[in-house]
């Protein structure tokens, strides 16, 4: 009785064993016919590798500066007594913008020109005199000297109410004022500042091996972030005569129009030099290129030779031709406007694919997207 229920016991966990181990090899099974399958192509965007003239840059960043700029001091010291300016006013050359007091001035003024008239009153009665021999000549040199004293005191006072009206040095816009009437400005008081925007300067710094490239009259391209989709146009005009020792940098300074003054100094400008010349250049989308630290690549898309024969490409069930990507690392320079410069790895003609490379392997096959192949759009 006990051995034959031992008998079933072992049938039954026999029966159980050989089950797990259909179930296993069935599953077994089907994994390999998984991977036995052919995987379905993994669909690409693709570009066309194309060759077009391209005018290289040299991108820079700097400063906006006015054409003429200051800012207004007051050179002598006194109470303002009028303001003839408002903020933000447009002004001429010369145009009266502060009055101060000058009573005091104007009344030493006339004690000096009555001191003038005296003095020269005596001069000419001893030019008479020293003619008849009347007076001795160290008389009349004294009384020269008197006169030329008086006329110096009386320019001198001129000079110093003079300097109690401010004019405009130049015509420009005028900023916001900084003194009321009735301000007492010492020496050195600033008013406002005065900015000619009719043209400005950019001022920028470019490495001294690209001094070779630079020649007056260069055109220049500068934007700014006030009008990030507007490209202002200026030309070199001014070049450094000296690399700075530390920077080992060159200043060049690019002269532009600002006819609707929307351009103002201190602003930060990015900027290119447009180099003279266009060379035949292979490009392809940025978006093609993939960055990492062992160098740039891209995926080439390439048709998969038939193994009957090494001229015919190889079709799939539809008839169309199989494409695989090879990875292949390139050489790039300048990148502008969503286009790159391949300088070596890659040649015209080419197709790389240009969206979906995280999806692939060296490899991989794939399958264009339709209406995804574009050539690169010349570059203006």
């Amino acid at each position: 009785m006990l051995l034959r229920r031992m008998l079933i016991m072992l049938g039954v966990v026999a029966l159980m064993v050989l089950a797990l181990a259909a179930y296993k090899g069935l599953a077994i099974y089907r994994e390999i016919q998984q991977f036995s399958t052919p995987q379905p192509p993994i669909s690409v965007n693709a570009a066309e590798a194309v060759e077009r003239p391209w005018q290289s840059r040299l991108p820079a960043i700097g400063t906006l500066k006015a054409f003429q700029g200051i800012d207004l001091t007051v050179e002598v010291a006194g109470t303002a007594r009028d303001v003839l300016f408002q903020s933000g006013e447009k002004v001429r050359l010369g145009q009266p913008l502060i009055q101060m007091d000058s009573e005091v001035e104007q009344a030493s003024l006339a004690t000096a020109q009555a001191e003038l008239g005296l003095a020269r009153v005596e001069y000419q009665r001893g030019r008479n005199l020293i003619a008849r021999q009347a007076i001795s000549r160290s008389e009349f040199d004294r009384l020269s000297a008197e006169l030329q004293k008086a006329d110096a005191s009386v320019a001198q006072l001129q000079a110093t109410l003079a300097k109690k009206r401010i004019l405009a040095p130049f015509a420009g816009t005028i900023g916001i004022r900084q003194v009321d009437v009735g301000d007492y400005l010492a020496s050195g008081t600033t008013i406002a500042t005065l900015q000619d925007l009719s043209t400005l300067f950019v001022d920028f710094f470019l490495p001294e091996q690209n001094v070779p490239q630079l020649a007056i009259g260069q055109d220049v391209r500068v934007q700014v972030a006030a009008y990030p989709d507007q490209i202002f146009e200026g030309r070199i005009s001014a070049i450094n005569p000296k690399v700075e020792a530390t920077t080992r940098n060159l200043l060049v300074r690019a002269s532009l129009a600002n006819p609707d003054e929307k351009l103002l100094p201190g602003m930060f400008a990015n900027l290119q030099v447009l180099l003279v010349g266009e060379t035949p250049q292979v490009l392809v989308p940025e978006t093609a290129i993939t960055y990492t630290l062992y160098g740039n690549s891209v995926y080439v898309i390439e048709e998969q030779a038939d193994e009957g024969g090494a001229d015919s490409p190889a079709s799939a069930a539809d008839g169309q031709a199989v494409l695989r990507v090879e990875r292949r690392f390139v050489e790039t320079g300048e990148r502008r406007e969503g286009q790159v410069v391949i300088l070596k790895g890659l040649q015209a003609g080419e197709r790389v694919v240009s969206a979906g490379q995280l999806k692939l392997d060296n490899g991989a096959r794939v399958a264009i997207v339709a209406d995804a192949l574009d050539a690169v759009e010349t570059t203006e």
